[in-house]
């Protein structure tokens, strides 16, 4: 099976060409959705081996996974951060029960959730699909699953994951720790009404 990486970044000049570099090896293309960057990004992608997809504004991490989705030519997609908390070099892990058949979708489960209004999230999906973290950006799934995702909310937290086993998703985790990278954490402030779309979404479906 083919393999492509959709990986959207924002401003990530100083991380994105070692993401992009260590990808390379586990993946038969690499797609940057570089989300209205105003610095290099994706010329760094571009000068490491990445097909660009480019943003004229910031329209945000659901748009650019969605056009990431639609350009993807790989049977499975894998979509991982572009400040390289996610180590690509996990992604054979992270592909191993698609590939035995065993999985539609896989999430790489991260040693520790950071924010707490995020573990409240993850807590609600893991009653209705046993997924321990929902939240993850580090996933690989099939590509005509994703590609019919309408990747409704404010984020993807336990949305991604109610829209894929509604529409028919064999799930998975795998451990995937998260690597440390220094950057500003802001509040999530998204993640309240994103409560409420997941409530939503588990009780009417």
């Amino acid at each position: 099976m083919r393999v492509s990486a959709v990986i959207p970044a924002f401003n990530e000049e100083n991380r994105i060409g070692e993401v992009v570099s260590i990808a390379k090896r586990y993946v038969d293309e690499v797609l940057v959705v570089d989300d209205g960057s105003t610095d290099r990004t994706g010329e760094v992608a571009r000068e490491q081996g990445a097909k660009i997809i480019r943003n004229e504004r910031n329209f945000g991490y659901l748009e650019s996974l969605r056009r990431g989705f639609r350009v993807a030519k790989g049977d499975i997609v894998v979509t991982l951060d572009g400040d390289g908390e996610h180590d690509p070099g996990q992604i054979p892990s992270l592909l191993g029960p698609i590939l035995d058949g065993s999985a539609d979708l896989v999430f790489g489960k991260r040693k520790e959730v950071p924010r707490v209004s995020e573990r409240i999230i993850n807590r609600l999906v893991r009653y209705k699909t046993g997924i321990t973290d929902s939240g993850t950006g580090f996933r690989a799934i099939r590509r005509e699953i994703a590609k019919r995702m309408k990747l409704n909310g404010f984020c993807s937290c336990g949305t991604f994951l109610l829209e894929a086993v509604g529409l028919g998703a064999r799930v998975a985790e795998v451990e995937a720790p998260e690597r440390s990278v220094k950057k500003p954490r802001r509040i999530a402030w998204k993640h309240l009404p994103q409560f409420f779309v997941v409530l939503k979404m588990l009780v009417f479906g």
